[in-house]
């Protein structure tokens, strides 16, 4: 199930595959090779320097050296399904997903090494909570612990080649300062005390923000150690958020978006005029911004998100979007990988 599936179905049907025999421990099976793993779901797209990388069910991460045209299978030692792709340099990536898995690549997305799971997340939370006594997230940690590692991690965001984070289903908030090497949880520094999923994380402008369930929205600021909430005026879900250092905007369920310009401290509605859930959100050149929905539709803005305008008409489900580096889009769905021409 992919990320926004999970963290609400979309409106739609969640069926998930039946499986006959012994279950697979998808943490010690690798991704297998398929020919046709650019036309399954695809959820998570980033670009490592001119390269495009796309992550998505059974540990499928693919790559293309020719903005989309054609795409190579990586080499992925996990068959988890895999919800997010970050490259904070064009040789360093980590790509995030179901079970709790993060995932680092070191030669821009070709080979990829496992470096965090669910059960060494729910016993580094439960080490680090005994210690400083919270209560509460002793007990959450524990019950992650006894239940497995069957929570997932929706987004990822690196500042840099040491620094990033990432977040997941029930407040699950991690973060790294030694690119990988070690992740602790950072759930007590987070305005987030019902546990509420938290499905995207950026950096934007100078700050850090986080979209979540239930209209949460995180922001920590330069300089501070604390996400704290910010009130906006809608209280579905929120599926990501977007922005360049002008204005920031948070898009979810039913074509909603909401627009900052002062760092979340006021919200305008954006109009979409979209029924659909907005699935995912990109900066293009020249500070575009460009929004995607459930049902196809393609959203660009040249105003910094006061307004939005059709961009192009793509056909099916998507969730997720990247320049291709020219002057079109790759677009992943439920279908896998598209390139899509846009209007200028």
């Amino acid at each position: 199930m992919n990320k926004t599936i999970f963290a609400g179905c979309l409106a739609m049907a969640c069926i998930l595959p039946a499986h006959a025999g012994p279950a697979l421990d998808v943490l010690a099976t690798p991704a297998a090779a398929s020919p046709l793993a650019q036309r399954a779901l695809v959820n998570g797209l980033a670009a490592a320097g001119k390269r495009l990388v796309a992550v998505g069910q059974r540990g499928h991460i693919m790559y293309s050296d020719d903005h989309g045209a054609s795409w190579v299978q990586a080499r992925v030692p996990v068959a988890s399904d895999l919800t997010a792709v970050n490259f904070p340099t064009p040789q360093l990536g980590w790509a995030v997903g179901h079970d709790g898995v993060v995932l680092h690549s070191s030669d821009a997305g070709a080979n990829w090494v496992l470096q965090l799971d669910g059960r060494k997340a729910a016993q580094a939370m439960a080490a680090h909570y005994e210690r400083s006594g919270e209560a509460r997230l002793l007990d959450e940690a524990r019950r992650m612990v006894e239940q497995g590692p069957d929570k997932p991690f929706l987004d990822v965001w690196f500042r840099n080649a040491s620094q990033g984070y990432a977040v997941g289903a029930f407040g699950l908030l991690f973060a790294t300062t030694d690119g990988g090497k070690s992740w602790q949880p950072l759930m007590h520094a987070a305005d987030n005390p019902r546990g509420l999923h938290l499905n995207a994380i950026r950096g934007i402008g100078d700050a850090l923000y986080v979209a979540g369930e239930q209209g949460l929205v995180l922001r920590m600021g330069a300089g501070q150690e604390r996400f704290a909430a910010i009130p906006t005026p809608y209280q579905g879900s929120y599926f990501g958020i977007v922005g360049t250092p002008q204005a920031v905007v948070a898009f979810g369920l039913r074509g909603n978006a909401f627009r900052s310009t002062d760092g979340g401290a006021s919200w305008q509605k954006v109009a979409t005029r979209v029924p659909a859930g907005l699935t995912a959100g990109a900066v293009l050149s020249g500070e575009r911004l460009v929004l995607v929905s459930q049902g196809g539709h393609v959203l660009a803005s040249a105003d910094h998100g006061a307004t939005f305008v059709p961009m192009a008409a793509s056909p099916g489900h998507a969730a997720a979007v990247l320049s291709d580096g020219k002057d079109g889009l790759v677009i992943g769905g439920a279908r896998g990988l598209r390139q899509q021409q846009v209007k200028q």
